[in-house]
């Protein structure tokens, strides 16, 4: 007789166990399908842009018309262009590289509020938890463009930039555009980080603001002129350990 057939004829190890337990191990499941999922349908998107901002920025706003014009430049110039799937500024961007010649990629979040996918993706990828979704625009994207947003877009430009100053990621392109919205918080940046030696003053040179989308794609393209896309063996070792 195994033992098996001794339990109970009820006994299921995930009704038995404590619920705490029984819905964390599942949800490790859960963190390790979306990252083999992603990595499985991010294979062919190479080089690609992240691009980043507001959810809650209406169609036909300067910043809405800008990104959808940076993203269709963008497509055009052989990117794939990647966002978070989106309302606003990553509608606008998904809209542009659409309708270019560049894949057009959401990675989207499940969200309570504000958070539903628009309909301009080539490929649509959705994500429960926000780190799975985070590593993946860092894995995937040869550089950053950050237009105007909120928390979230704050939360993305940070997280890229102490992941290149820790040197857990490789250096590539970070672009802010709208200069008059970030130049407040650069100046902070300048008059507390560095004068406070919070951060070392080559930091800020992780940052670039450019308002012009043709020089926008010519910054990408200058940062890659000697190298090529292409990961090198190291930065592929760093991005699996991040």
């Amino acid at each position: 007789m195994s033992v098996s057939d001794k339990l109970p004829k009820q006994y299921d190890p995930w009704k038995t166990a404590p619920d705490g337990n029984a819905r964390e191990a599942w949800r490790v499941f859960g963190i390790m399908s979306e990252f083999v999922e992603a990595t499985e349908r991010m294979k062919r998107v190479s080089p690609a842009v992240s691009i980043f901002g507001s959810a809650r920025l209406k169609p036909g706003t300067p910043y809405y018309l800008l990104a959808e014009t940076i993203a269709r430049m963008l497509s055009d110039s052989g990117f794939s262009v990647v966002t978070g799937g989106g309302p606003g500024i990553m509608e606008a961007a998904n809209k542009g590289a659409f309708a270019g010649k560049g894949l057009s990629i959401g990675l989207n979040i499940q969200l309570p509020a504000e958070q539903k996918a628009n309909v301009f993706q080539d490929i649509s990828q959705s994500f429960r938890h926000f780190f799975a979704r985070k590593y993946m625009f860092v894995k995937i994207a040869r550089a950053y463009v950050v237009l105007p947003g909120g928390f979230g877009t704050l939360d993305e430009l940070l997280e890229a930039l102490t992941l290149i100053q820790t040197r857990k990621s490789p250096r590539i392109p970070i672009i802010l555009v709208g200069g008059e919205f970030w130049r407040g918080l650069l100046d902070w940046f300048r008059e507390r980080l560095v004068a406070e030696e919070m951060i070392r003053p080559e930091d800020m040179e992780l940052i670039q603001i450019i308002d012009e989308p043709q020089a926008i794609v010519a910054a990408i393209f200058n940062h890659y002129e000697k190298r090529g896309f292409q990961r090198m063996p190291d930065e592929h070792e760093l991005l699996l350990n991040l």
